[in-house]
């Protein structure tokens, strides 16, 4: 899975203020003109859109240009810009302006005006298109973990194909699909916005896109906020091998925290029996999937995106408390609520290009069976999830050190268990980072600042975002307490 997306909407709600109409008053000169965004882009209300041409390759800048799409929320008039990433890599950004700047504090409100964009390949800005793929998965899936080599090579087989769909449909862009070419479109963006420093807050994914402009950019790098931290000391890769325990590890606690509510959900009293019925009920999807479609696959696929935030824990733990008592209705529902895309062209573009993956196999097979015996129930998910980078035609972005020459300091914000970014990824910015600062809550979701409504967190980047001055020393934070054992009750309410 990588470093999927922030889900962000899942615990923050859309503001209904308007995008002024005035011109950005620190920047007269700019070179952006705002105007409704497109209806089909689905935009909240309140945000307004913007298209910048950039280069498609960045060593000729003066050949094919492709379009950029930028939104915006907030005051035109705000004396100050933050430009904002949600993740994926290849989620959209268009949604996510608006969504921020309603969740700011009023201390920031009225200072910042909100920028997000769909990054290059993504959505609205020349998105890579691997055409239709659907026929390449049977419903349901078949097991994760390969029963024998045919089963093995079946799924194998997949991945070429979609890598092949990739090519045959979008190969002229693909090589050019990523996070440095990213960070030079960030910058082409600063610059039309007229301003001589990129404020920038970026989480998941957006944490190595933000550090990648820090380091490429070190003099127009403003104050940088990183949240829910990318390990920049592995490759692509390996960090499917650092999420798959920090994955186990936290269905564990989803386990215990089901445990503990065993009066309404009758899975078991204790984490430990609640995992064991887990794992009945996922053989016997694997023998006979839930009205044919959600097979032990799907329920593996479900469990892992239930995993980034811990506000889906009760959709999926009543769903298959009710599966458990002989009605599959809502499991199908919640699978299809909350499985993983298929095919993400977008996400398989910026990962596959920015590093350079194992070509045999048998690399991915030894490695996969390792982590396999450490984290059950989701190694082979994770494996198959990026299978295709074996077979990826487009070169690999040269290599960049992240934190090298005149890289400044950064905040740096992270949940202890969180799975998609496990806690060791932050503690190695902050060593390639030098000087910058660490903000831990003990809570384990995915994405912290704004969203886990955790004050302790929430401060320290306010007032660094407000100052320019980062924490004198790093900062623990306790869990928010509306963490797992409150989810029952506020989700009964709801």
């Amino acid at each position: 899975m990588t470093a999927r997306g922030l889900c962000l909407a899942v615990t923050a709600g859309l503001g209904a203020a308007l995008l002024a109409a005035a011109p950005v008053s620190a920047a007269p000169a700019a070179g952006v003109k705002w105007a409704a965004c497109p209806p089909d882009l689905g935009a909240p209300r309140g945000t307004g859109c913007a298209n910048i041409s950039v280069p498609l390759d960045y060593a000729q800048p003066s050949g094919k240009q492709i379009s950029l799409t930028m939104a915006a929320a907030g005051s035109l008039d705000a004396p100050n810009i933050l430009m904002v990433n949600p993740g994926g890599p290849g989620e959209s950004g268009i949604g996510t302006a608006q969504l921020v700047w309603s969740s700011l504090p009023p201390e920031l409100v009225d200072k910042y005006l909100v920028v997000s964009f769909d990054p290059r390949g993504v959505g609205a800005s020349s998105p890579v298109d691997c055409g239709d793929t659907s026929g390449l998965f049977p419903t349901p899936m078949p097991p994760n973990r390969p029963a024998n080599a045919d089963q093995e090579q079946k799924r194998l087989d997949i991945a070429r194909k979609v890598a092949d769909a990739c090519a045959q449909h979008a190969g002229d862009l693909l090589p050019y699909i990523t996070t440095q070419n990213a960070a030079r479109d960030m910058d082409r963006m600063r610059v039309a916005l007229g301003k001589d420093k990129l404020d920038y807050l970026g989480y998941s994914y957006g944490t190595k896109l933000g550090a990648t402009y820090a380091t490429m950019f070190p003099a127009t790098s403003g104050r940088i906020v990183l949240d829910s931290v990318v390990d920049p000391t592995v490759s692509t890769y390996q960090t499917a091998y650092q999420q798959d325990p920090a994955l186990q590890r936290r269905a564990a606690q989803f386990f215990a925290w089901v445990g503990a509510n065993d009066a309404k959900y009758h899975l078991g009293t204790t984490g430990d029996a609640v995992g064991g019925v887990w794992n009945t009920i996922r053989d016997t999807l694997a023998a006979h999937p839930a009205g044919d479609k959600v097979g032990s696959e799907e329920l593996d696929e479900t469990l892992a995106s239930a995993m980034y935030v811990d506000a889906s824990w009760p959709t999926l733990a009543d769903a298959v408390s009710h599966f458990h008592a002989g009605d599959s209705g809502p499991l199908i529902g919640a699978a299809g609520q909350l499985a993983l895309q298929r095919v993400d062209g977008a996400q398989l573009a910026y990962n596959c290009a920015d590093d350079k993956w194992p070509a045999d196999w048998r690399t991915w097979h030894t490695d996969t069976v390792r982590a396999d015996k450490k984290a059950p129930l989701f190694a082979w998910l994770n494996t198959w999830y990026s299978a295709s980078c074996a077979f990826w035609k487009a070169p690999t972005a040269p290599p960049i050190e992240i934190g090298s020459g005149k890289a400044p300091a950064v905040l740096l914000v992270q949940a202890k268990d969180d799975s998609a970014t496990p806690v060791e990824g932050a503690l190695h910015m902050q060593q390639a980072m030098r000087g910058s600062r660490l903000v831990l809550s003990a809570g384990g979701n995915h994405g912290q600042f704004l969203f886990d409504q955790n004050a302790c967190v929430d401060k320290p980047v306010v007032d660094y975002l407000l100052t320019g001055r980062l924490p004198a020393a790093d900062v623990k934070c306790a869990a928010p307490p509306a963490s797992a054992s409150a989810l029952a009750d506020r989700f009964e309410q709801a």
